[in-house]
């Protein structure tokens, strides 16, 4: 995975002005490759509609991917009669490939791009860029699969769509509907910063850089379309979906280890100062504690269960110790990676030490209380056991939040934003 982007996070979203806008507003990249064909007439009919229908000014960029027919000089011709079109050459194969290198290049606030078929109706161009325009999000895709959408299109490709998403929600956790439409757009500061992180090159390019926005928390507008299949289609099914698969393990491989910089896509809420600093609110305070309940009732199941199976060959006080310490540096992992997000391997052995420590406090809360139980009673059941068990962990929960959040995983970012804020509001005052 490549990670040369820069540090600091993104900024709030505002919204574009067009006059403040040197470059075309929006820049409309259609790859190509091998389609002399079909090329001026897609281009004619994309550069018609938006000069009768967009009100920003535009460019469309025809990307030819190494192709070996005409298709190159139709699109110089294209790009030396009409003045918003330009042609851009790559001599290797790739529709990411080609996205990559125009949007990295490109000096448009908006980029977007749609397949040389136009098999989505055009008139959802504009709804597809409008939210990114205003800022209020960050990419923007087609969906074919929404309740609104009409689609034409044959029965085994239906069926491939739709297995294909189910396998993204169900692998990687994806919320997005529909992955693989080729009517995509995104804002031109987040491309500069995603784009070194998505690594594939040709069809699976849109998977991954959708699944890294959704997971730094990227917003992403949905747009219902109309879709009719092109049946002179040249994609190869097979060999695409199986190149899909492979970009799915390794992207998951990625975010399970934490390999990628993602904190780096951060936002703030917006452009409203009230939403940058609530006081006397902790940041993220709410965010964070579903996500460590959720963890902690994990957590305690797989405790108990693991409690139950050393009981049946040692001693209550041992059992607890070992299903605590098991379960402990779980807990941990987890929480460290799903409720604080912290993400690459920087600091996990301290983490794991401080979290350890944490554990012995836990310890120390449930063997006191198993040490209680047993001088109160004497003799006490398994059931009477697991209930002051329970009431101790749970006691034992809340002192572990407030350690985690005050002590192992600190909000550094907005103790440094802070200070850099404060250091600003200085300025201001002695001049």
């Amino acid at each position: 995975m490549r990670t040369d982007t820069p540090w600091s996070t993104l900024p709030a979203r505002e919204h574009l002005l067009a006059a403040a806008v040197g470059a075309p507003v929006l820049d409309v990249v259609v790859p190509v490759y091998n389609e002399e064909k079909d090329l001026e007439t897609c281009v004619l009919r994309l550069h018609d509609h938006l000069a009768r229908t967009f009100p920003y000014g535009f460019r469309i960029t025809v990307a030819d991917n190494a192709s070996t027919d005409r298709t190159p000089e139709v699109a110089a011709r294209l790009a030396a009669l009409i003045p918003e079109v330009r042609s851009y050459r790559l001599e290797e194969k790739g529709r990411g490939r080609a996205l990559r290198t125009v949007w990295s290049t490109s000096d448009s606030p908006v980029l977007a791009y749609m397949d040389v078929d136009l098999s989505t109706d055009l008139n959802a161009l504009l709804p597809l860029v409008a939210p990114l325009i205003s800022g209020h999000s960050d990419l923007a895709i087609g969906s074919r699969l929404a309740r609104s959408s009409r689609v034409v299109r044959g029965g085994k490709r239906e069926f491939i769509s739709r297995a294909y998403n189910l396998i993204l929600r169900s692998s990687l956790a994806a919320r997005f509907s529909d992955a693989q439409c080729g009517f995509k757009a995104i804002r031109g500061e987040v491309a500069q910063r995603l784009l070194p992180m998505v690594e594939d090159t040709g069809w699976f390019f849109d998977t991954e850089m959708l699944v890294l926005a959704e997971r730094a928390g990227l917003r992403i507008h949905e747009v219902p379309v109309d879709w009719v299949d092109d049946p002179d289609s040249t994609v190869h099914i097979v060999r695409t979906a199986t190149e899909d698969l492979r970009g799915v393990w390794r992207v998951g491989r990625a975010l399970a280890t934490g390999a990628l910089p993602l904190d780096r896509l951060a936002r703030p809420f917006g452009d409203d100062p009230r939403d940058r600093a609530v006081p006397g609110v902790p940041r993220g305070l709410a965010r964070q504690l579903v996500g460590f309940c959720v963890v902690g009732a994990l957590s305690t199941l797989a405790y108990l269960a693991l409690y139950s199976l050393f009981r049946l060959g040692v001693g209550p006080q041992f059992a607890n110790a070992a299903a605590l310490l098991v379960s402990a540096v779980a807990n941990t992992a987890a929480n460290r990676r799903l409720t604080f997000g912290v993400r690459g391997r920087g600091g996990a052995v301290r983490h794991q030490a401080q979290g350890l420590v944490v554990f012995a406090i836990g310890l120390a809360l449930t063997s006191g209380s198993l040490a209680a139980l047993g001088t109160a009673s004497g003799s006490a059941s398994h059931g009477t056991e697991l209930a002051v068990l329970i009431a101790a962990n749970l006691a034992a929960t809340v002192l572990r939040f407030l350690l985690f959040r005050a002590w192992v995983f600190p909000d550094r970012r907005t103790d440094h934003q802070d200070a850099r804020q404060g250091a600003a509001h200085e300025l201001r005052n002695v001049r």
